[in-house]
């Protein structure tokens, strides 16, 4: 068992508790990913960002964690996308799947462990469906599969929203075949031009909300020990997973922690696209440096809304260059990067309810010491402290001359050229030629030319 206590925030409770996994030889982590339809924008990037930082802190303390983030790759949103673009559904889905991909990487995200997708759980998602049927959780009517709200008395727990409340907010159509307002959707019928699968309620596809439990249930367990996502996710998503969940598996629990993010606002306002002001990662990408983005997502507590605006990534900008500062004049001492190399208080920090405003102060406080010290052993700890803090939270991962270097007139920016690289494939696999002419024009007009092989695309400086 780890040393200290992690402590985590349970929206469940609404209360901190402290962390106690059913197995710790094997913990689990499920992140609602994303439903690929567009681009992520900078809301979306805080989560793959939280849940990332937790991930690793999770590692810190124990030896095998499995983190699951999902593609939801079957969805309305998806067939109207689809329909806009006159382009295959599939191709669609594959396109901002990687666009995704490539904008998380360019934050410092890691790769799940499991990234599983909603398409290739289709017969899971039917026995799930089946087992609710037969135990009276779920009905048939006008050839969709419904999920009885009201054989769960334990429903709105986790939102503590009020029966009225839900009905108003579920977002769902309120069809007349539905016993109840606040039933949801567990399979729906396909004209011949959406996605479909055959099953025995006839061909259609899942609901959103089931999707992720049968997900879960194939990979991680019927109970897992961590589910995050962002607080808009909590109802009705989260509150309906639950629900299916307990249900289909004889009451057995399904979550024992549940973990949420604040939203991303610009103004003091959610970001949306009625307001006109949703900042999407791929265009933040081309002014800021990715760590400085994925610094200032962390620079505040993840439950509370968080103030973008450029001041903030400038702020963020300069705390990294002061860190890199130190790092730079270190550079001489080689050093053992173990985990628990950063000072306790950062891990105190991290470990109460991942703190990373406390713990990027305390990195702040070590590169003082690094800049004035002057004894080998203080400065080979500094470093240390500095590698292994920033690798828990996804920072200082580069060298310092990467980060100070400037682009001379001219001069190719590496960086540049593989993220209009992913951008390019990204348009291929969807088949929209026209994008990625259009990026490879881009790419010639930095000085480079590229050659698709087995191996993927390189490139090289004409």
């Amino acid at each position: 068992m780890p040393a200290m206590p992690l402590y985590l925030y349970n929206s469940l409770g609404r209360r901190k508790e402290e962390f106690v996994p059913l197995d710790p030889a094997r913990v689990t982590l499920y992140a609602c990913g994303p439903t690929v339809y567009n681009p992520p924008h900078i809301g979306n990037a805080r989560a793959a960002v939280v849940y990332d930082v937790l991930y690793r802190v999770l590692r810190r303390h124990y030896p095998n964690v499995v983190y699951a983030r999902n593609i939801t790759d079957v969805d309305d949103k998806i067939n109207q996308a689809a329909k806009d673009a006159d382009l295959p559904i599939a191709a669609i889905a594959a396109r901002y799947t990687e666009i995704y991909h490539r904008d998380v990487a360019a934050l410092g995200v890691l790769p799940p462990v499991i990234e599983p997708r909603a398409t290739d759980h289709i017969d899971t998602i039917i026995a799930m469906i089946e087992t609710l049927l037969r135990v009276g959780s779920a009905y048939v009517a006008a050839d969709h599969v419904l999920f009885d709200v009201t054989g769960f008395p334990a429903y709105g727990q986790l939102s503590g929203r009020t029966r009225d409340e839900m009905i108003a907010g579920a977002r769902v159509e309120v069809a007349p075949f539905k016993r109840d307002p606040g039933d949801f959707i567990l399979w729906k019928p396909s004209t011949l031009d959406l996605p479909g699968w055959d099953s025995p309620w006839g061909r259609g596809r899942p609901g959103w909300h089931i999707e992720c439990s049968a997900m879960i249930e194939r990979h991680l367990g019927q109970t897992i020990d961590i589910h995050g996502g962002g607080n808009d996710l909590k109802f009705p998503h989260h509150e309906n997973e639950i629900a299916q969940s307990v249900c289909a598996h004889g009451g057995a629990p399904f979550c024992r922690y549940w973990v949420h993010n604040g939203f991303v606002e610009v103004d003091s306002e959610k970001m949306s696209k009625s307001l006109g002001n949703v900042l999407l990662v791929q265009n933040l990408v081309q002014r800021f440096p990715g760590e400085a983005l994925r610094l200032a997502l962390i620079r505040g507590r993840y439950r509370e809304p968080l103030s973008w605006s450029d001041e903030l990534v400038e702020q963020a900008k300069s705390q990294l260059t002061r860190l890199y500062g130190a790092l730079q004049r270190l550079e001489a001492f080689d050093v053992e990067v173990a985990p628990t190399a950063a000072p306790p208080k950062f891990h105190a920090a991290m470990d109460d309810d991942l703190n990373t405003s406390l713990a990027i102060a305390v990195l702040m406080e070590q590169a003082s010491v690094a800049n004035t010290a002057t004894d080998e052993a203080t400065l080979r700890r500094c470093k240390a402290a500095l590698l292994a803090g920033g690798a828990e939270l996804g920072l200082l991962q580069q060298a310092p001359a990467a980060w100070f270097s400037q682009a001379s007139a001219g001069a190719i920016d590496a960086a540049r050229v593989d993220y209009l690289i992913a951008e390019r494939n990204a348009a291929r696999a969807a088949k929209d030629w026209a994008t990625a002419d259009r990026v490879r024009g881009q790419i010639a007009a930095l000085g480079v030319s590229i050659q698709d092989g087995p191996h993927g695309t390189q490139w090289r400086v004409d």
